[in-house]
């Protein structure tokens, strides 16, 4: 029994690992990504035409969802074409950019929506600067940590700059009352270290420190204090907590094994808060059932064992901890928001990556795909070059050569 489960858990492992990993992942990746854009684009539709019967008009969201998709895959496709080099030189860029960006936020060109001031406003267009914070967080972070490859053994090495500038990116953050991406970024900042051989016993310590700090931001408002009795099952408060997450339940409940029909949502017609962005998913399970929910969990697997065949395969600790960190944001941010709208979580606002309505949300989620595919691309031209290479080995005596 035991050589039969070592057998089982040996294929297993090596199919996750990708005997052709590098001729595979990126189609791997690549579709699922394309496919979990497209299924964000109808539902955003769905979702959302209902309340916009009597403003822009029922396929607004098309327009402005179906642009930004676009725009994001070209920038994907764009970024795939790069090399790992060319990511690191632009690196410091980008953690400058970003952390401008999330100044700005509190300058006249910020706007606070739902209680939360994270956008940026200019002209008749907006932006949310914690989107790319993630992002340019995950290529310097990197950067600086394979810089500092052969001083990694060394406590303060692996942390300058690194952690001082993430808990910066972090509080600016935190300034702007947005504690679920303040959650998402931690993870990203988790994930560099771990991925680059920090030791676990700092690793623990630090989301101690993490998990205290958050209790703190979280006690201190009552908005989240609130959130947090609903989710234990405190419903009486004046602005009733639990509607929200009760009605995501109904749409869930309604949508049974093959779902209400796309467009037939009940619940989208003004009964939850937000239908098209935190809780898209609840309106996904109303429409296409158990079925079609577990056909975009099962995406968001595909797309986690791509990500991590670039990540295991990889040689160089640029590449590694980059793709470990895209991957703790994508899969990390996904697993907290179903499990929000799904009640394992307290109510926390964090969209579900390519499928929840925003423009910049759904751009940086795909230029981040676009940074792996890069790596991806890379290695399978390292491995084309490598076998065209002519071998130089001596021809053992009797053979020819």
């Amino acid at each position: 029994m035991t050589s039969t489960r070592q057998r089982w858990w040996h294929r297993l492992w090596g199919w996750l690992e990708g005997a052709q990993a590098s001729r595979t992942s990126y189609f791997l990746i690549v579709a699922s990504t394309l496919a979990l854009t497209a299924i964000g684009v109808i539902m955003v539709l769905s979702a959302s035409s209902v309340e916009n019967i009597g403003g822009q008009g029922s396929y607004a969201s098309l327009t402005s969802q179906g642009v930004y998709a676009v725009v994001g895959l070209v920038m994907m496709f764009w970024l795939s074409r790069w090399r790992p080099d060319t990511l690191r030189r632009y690196s410091w860029i980008l953690v400058i950019a970003a952390i401008v960006l999330l100044v700005l936020v509190f300058t006249p060109l910020g706007r606070e929506i739902n209680g939360n001031r994270n956008w940026i406003f200019i002209g008749g267009f907006s932006f949310q600067p914690s989107e790319a914070a993630k992002l340019a967080l995950a290529v310097w972070g990197a950067h600086i940590l394979a810089v500092k490859e052969r001083l990694l053994t060394s406590f303060w090495h692996t942390v300058i700059p690194l952690v001082p500038v993430g808990v910066l990116i972090v509080l600016l953050v935190l300034l702007g009352k947005d504690l679920g991406t303040v959650l998402v970024l931690l993870t990203v900042l988790a994930a560099l270290l771990f991925t680059s051989g920090f030791r676990l016993r700092y690793l623990f310590a630090g989301g101690a420190v993490g998990l205290v700090a958050v209790a703190a931001a979280t006690l201190t408002s009552e908005n989240r204090r609130v959130r947090i009795d609903a989710w234990m099952g405190q419903c009486d408060h004046v602005t009733d907590p639990c509607y929200q997450y009760e009605h995501g339940i109904y749409a869930l409940a309604t949508g049974g094994w093959w779902g209400a029909g796309l467009g037939q949502s009940r619940q989208k017609w003004s009964y939850i808060p937000e239908a098209e962005n935190d809780f898209i998913f609840t309106i996904l399970g109303e429409e296409l059932g158990l079925i079609g929910a577990l056909l975009v969990i099962g995406l968001f697997v595909a797309l986690t064992i791509g990500l991590f065949r670039v990540a295991y395969r990889a040689d160089n600790l640029f590449v590694r901890v980059c793709t470990g960190a895209i991957m703790a944001w994508l899969i990390g941010q996904a697993f907290l928001n179903i499990a929000m709208v799904t009640g394992l979580l307290p109510v926390i606002g964090v969209p579900l990556p390519f499928i929840s309505a925003g423009g910049s949300a759904l751009m940086m989620a795909l230029m981040a795909v676009g940074v792996v595919l890069s790596f991806a691309r890379d290695e399978r031209r390292r491995a084309l070059e490598s076998e065209s290479t002519p071998s130089t080995t001596t021809p053992k005596k009797g053979t020819v050569a």
